[in-house]
């Protein structure tokens, strides 16, 4: 087989595992084997060993010698580390927004962040499907994503898919299955930043962050002192 080809099949077996890690079926702490991998994606160690190569240099997962590879289980540093960055892009993001958003594209924030809100409210009732808990995460980035597209600023955006902030916020909620949101939580945010001046949306922002960071670092402190696991 091409190089090429397993390039390819590189990439498929990353954003299976990815997938899998965002739907809450590899959640924090789960270990990956490579083996069992190839089987489920029919295809050989090599791709697959590629891919989770990939996923550890992004930080997601984590190997320790003869204990295999899992997925991160993030210490309070990291955490608070992830949740800064992610303070100082969406803030931004939002002041930029609050000055630059048409009003078209405000009416669809707040139409966005009405949904995210009473899908999570559906959190108690159908957290255990993961496919739901999948479409909600998802959801939520769009929401996040949307503000960061109507602050026009391409190198903000960029450096939110790049950093990957919303992509470890979305693994800790589908491992923790988290359903702590205050109710209006998106929805007053939205508004914040529609509504009120770049200072105040800014603001606003910084709080929604920093509570996501609070609750993710309370309800993360058991996987702390979870042991690794010797494969079979």
């Amino acid at each position: 087989m091409s190089s090429k080809a397993y390039v390819s099949l590189a990439d498929r077996a990353y954003h299976l595992i990815l997938d899998q890690m965002l739907r809450g079926s590899l959640p924090v702490g789960s270990v990956l084997s490579r083996r069992k991998l190839g089987e489920q994606f029919q295809m050989s160690l090599v791709p697959v060993a590629q891919a989770l190569q990939r996923l550890e240099i992004e930080g997601l997962l984590e190997s320790r010698p003869r204990a295999g590879t899992r997925v991160r289980v993030p210490t309070t540093e990291e955490i608070r580390a992830r949740f800064e960055l992610r303070e100082a892009l969406e803030c931004q993001s939002a002041r930029f927004c609050a000055a630059r958003a048409t009003f078209q594209e405000r009416l669809e924030l707040k139409r966005l962040a009405e949904n995210v809100d009473a899908l999570h409210s559906r959190l108690d009732a159908d957290g255990n499907d993961n496919d739901f808990v999948f479409a909600v995460n998802k959801y939520h980035v769009d929401l996040h994503m949307s503000i960061a597209e109507y602050a026009r600023s391409e190198f903000i955006k960029s450096e939110i898919e790049k950093s990957h902030v919303l992509v470890f916020n979305w693994l800790y909620d589908a491992s923790l299955r988290r359903r702590t949101f205050p109710p209006a939580f998106h929805r007053d945010l939205v508004n914040a930043i529609t509504d009120s001046n770049p200072h105040d949306a800014a603001e606003k922002m910084r709080a929604h962050v920093i509570y996501g960071l609070n609750s993710t670092q309370i309800e993360m402190e058991p996987l702390h002192k979870q042991a690794w696991r010797l494969k079979h």
